[in-house]
């Protein structure tokens, strides 16, 4: 079995192209549009399409080696890209399923459209299993949603929004509608990104005043509460472990810089370089391991995935202790890169400085601290008694 070889799909000279304007969106707050262009270019945007449809056929274990990469260049254009690349893969855990719906998302890759994530509202701890956003049903099959969307990633780019909201009105009420809207005047984009850091994701608040998915583009019904439908499923598995790799591969950026400093910084006092120094061995060291225990996981939870492995009620508490783990790992792990650097690092258009800004983002998206805890507790320790 020839290895995997993430280079044919993120060239070297991409990714340098890549990193040299990471800075740059980050300073000005700005869409690395020339990134998304490329990447297109690239093939990237179909890289979870199987190649009978026209897409490179990779499984999720291989996209999230390639997400590490990315985000080792520009955390900010990984995350972005993340959000449609968990759409493809929602429609890979679909077709390799036998359940039809999302042909649709894997052709559009294909054909360069670029698919946004809007799941996140305010004040909506439910997250997947519930949405504040109203789904009206017409008398075609089709949705019209009104409702305010948060972290929209790609919010100035993206050609279909996928969401959910609320039926309230049909008779077999309430149901969780997932659909697809296509961006019309029914969709209001704020400019209201302004953000400590991953800048250039550009997340902006999205407003919908009767957004129409048509009945083509209504992917599930569901009832509201956690489920086994495949849709809730397929996001909270590909959505936490494309999540993981991007912050592993700041991790791994942080490292790097972290041994590079250690290598070339000189001790006035011994004049030896960092990297003699026991400490900083020590500290390096420390990051080293933390950060290995992640790949690896990521890896077997991924395969798992695309080898469609039954591991029932334990995939919850596997996929959401996986994130919660490689956050709490890459920020440790940046923090510990901040101090091998120096009070160099300390200054904003120090790449490091960057990063400790992106890291922090972790801790905001799905599985957060308290949910990844309890779901563990509950898997351990059973339900919380009435």
């Amino acid at each position: 079995m020839t290895a995997f070889d993430p280079t044919r799909y993120l060239p070297d000279d991409l990714l340098a192209r890549i990193r040299e304007r990471a800075p740059i969106h980050d300073r000005e707050n700005t869409f690395p549009q020339q990134d998304l262009d490329e990447l297109r270019d690239a093939g990237y945007l179909s890289i979870l399409v199987p190649v009978e449809r026209g897409g490179a056929g990779l499984g999720l274990a291989e996209a999230a080696i390639l997400q590490q990469r990315l985000a080792g260049a520009a955390p900010a254009t990984a995350l972005a890209i993340n959000m449609h690349l968990v759409w493809t893969g929602v429609a890979k855990v679909f077709s390799d399923r036998g359940v039809p719906g999302l042909e649709f998302v894997q052709d559009g890759a294909v054909a360069g459209e670029v698919f946004a994530f809007g799941i996140s509202e305010g004040g909506n701890d439910l997250v997947l299993f519930g949405s504040d956003t109203a789904a009206v049903p017409d008398a075609d099959g089709g949705y019209a949603f009104t409702g305010t969307k948060i972290f929209t990633s790609l919010a100035p780019i993206w050609t279909r929004l996928g969401l959910h909201g609320l039926d309230t009105t049909s008779a077999d009420a309430p149901k969780l509608v997932f659909a697809f809207v296509e961006r019309t005047d029914a969709v209001t984009t704020s400019d209201d990104w302004d953000t400590l850091g991953m800048r250039g994701t550009q997340s902006r608040t999205t407003r919908l005043d009767r957004a129409v998915a048509d009945a083509a583009h209504v992917v599930r019904r569901i009832d509201q509460g956690p489920s086994a439908d495949p849709i809730v499923f397929g996001i909270f598995s590909v959505f936490e472990i494309l999540l993981a790799s991007v912050y592993t591969g700041v991790a791994r950026r942080a490292l790097e810089l972290a041994v590079a400093t250690a290598q070339t910084r000189r001790s006035k006092k011994s004049g030896a370089t960092y990297s003699q120094d026991p400490d900083i061995r020590w500290r390096i060291a420390d990051m080293a391991i933390a950060y290995d225990a992640l790949p690896p996981q990521i890896a077997a939870l991924a395969r798992d995935v695309d080898e469609r492995v039954d591991h029932g009620p334990r995939w919850f508490p596997a996929l959401s202790g996986l994130k919660h783990r490689a956050v709490t790992m890459a920020k440790s792990v940046v923090d510990e890169a901040m101090l091998v650097a120096g009070g160099g690092s300390y200054f904003s258009g120090n790449e490091l400085s960057r990063l400790y800004r992106d890291v922090l983002a972790g801790m905001f998206h799905p599985s957060d601290p308290e949910s990844a805890h309890a779901t563990a507790a509950s898997a351990w320790l059973g339900p919380v008694e009435a």
